[in-house]
């Protein structure tokens, strides 16, 4: 199996789930994972380790938790792409969102595939993890919380953990303008009122991320998309 026609099955497996929640929430999620390239380089780039405690920050209607079992049901029945590494079986998924309509989505979709609470990432409790994500949040947040939400997330991953960060480069032109236009958009398809965003260009987030104690590497992440999206992982110094 090619890694096109994996992605094609993975993403109509994964989609499946949110079908008892309404037909936003179903197309919202093949549409997610068809076109968002971050969903593939997880696995491609095998960025998740084995028996992670994973911990998915402003996790939405827990897309990333749906995509890894479907995943693994794919994998256990033969049907993966020879250039792929297994995929990673969780010890824990862990979700905090902050908007209801979205966590009962969730919850409708994962059942007991997942723990996912509603609450604001910039209070909740993060407890114990190996491997957080934060996919497409921190600009929803001034820079001083973003700076405390990355210094909680050191505390939280201990030292050898990983978090995996997809932001915005501000720097990216006409790119990041259609970046912001669609983030809009789909705010307001989502019902989330529309709010100042507060984004940085990529030197920036790595500074961010270095005055609370990561090291960091980008990963462009804009693949088939007009965005100009980059995925930081970074880990403790």
């Amino acid at each position: 199996m090619t890694a096109a026609e994996l992605m094609k099955r993975l993403a109509h497996l994964a989609a499946d789930r949110y079908r008892p929640s309404g037909r936003f929430a179903y197309y919202f999620a093949r549409g997610k994972f068809a076109g968002d390239p971050v969903f593939a380089a997880l696995l491609a780039r095998d960025l998740i380790p084995e028996g992670a405690r994973l911990l998915d920050l402003g996790c939405g209607q827990g897309l990333l938790a749906a995509w890894l079992d479907a995943a693994r049901a794919s994998h256990r029945a033969g049907q993966w792409a020879q250039s792929w590494p297994a995929p990673p079986r969780l010890s824990a998924f862990r979700g905090i969102e902050l908007m209801p309509r979205d966590v009962e989505r969730a919850r409708r979709a994962l059942g007991a595939l997942a723990q996912i609470e509603c609450a604001d990432i910039r209070s909740a409790a993060y407890g114990e993890a190996d491997v957080v994500i934060i996919l497409d949040v921190l600009h929803y947040m001034d820079p001083s919380a973003q700076q405390q939400v990355l210094q909680r997330v050191r505390s939280s991953i201990g030292p050898a953990g990983v978090l995996l960060l997809r932001v915005g480069n501000a720097a990216g032109g006409w790119r990041f303008r259609m970046s912001r236009w669609v983030d809009a958009a789909v705010l307001y398809l989502r019902g989330h009122r529309q709010e100042r965003l507060y984004c940085r260009t990529l030197p920036a987030w790595s500074a961010a991320l270095t005055d609370c104690g990561f090291s960091a590497q980008a990963i462009p992440m804009s693949a088939g998309t007009l965005f100009a999206n980059v995925l930081l992982v970074a880990t403790p110094r």
